[in-house]
């Protein structure tokens, strides 16, 4: 969640509004910032890959290795206002967590 939400805020600026809440299977973080840029021939979740001037690329590869570890699955789409939405399924309540 903390990547997420640092995302939103170094993409979106600090007036970005951030909205979190439940999906089928699991739960979204969304925001109205101004959406994610797909990167030509590169996953988004892949270590590396960022469109922020001086940005790492490693926060969503971490969501991604998080996500992972718990079974859990992640999926990148637009908010209804044109922002980024990010979806984690697979979360069931009663999924055993990594130690």
């Amino acid at each position: 969640m903390e990547n997420l939400l640092r995302n939103a805020v170094d993409h979106g600026g600090d007036g970005v509004t951030v909205t979190v809440g439940d999906c089928d299977g699991g739960f979204f973080l969304e925001d109205d910032g101004p959406g994610i840029d797909t990167v030509e021939g590169g996953d988004v979740f892949e270590a590396g890959i960022s469109t922020a001037n001086g940005g790492t690329g490693f926060g969503l590869a971490i969501v991604s290795r998080i996500v992972d570890a718990h079974g859990w699955s992640v999926d990148v789409t637009e908010s209804e206002s044109g922002g980024a939405r990010f979806e984690i399924t697979d979360a069931d309540a009663g999924t055993e967590r990594p130690a």
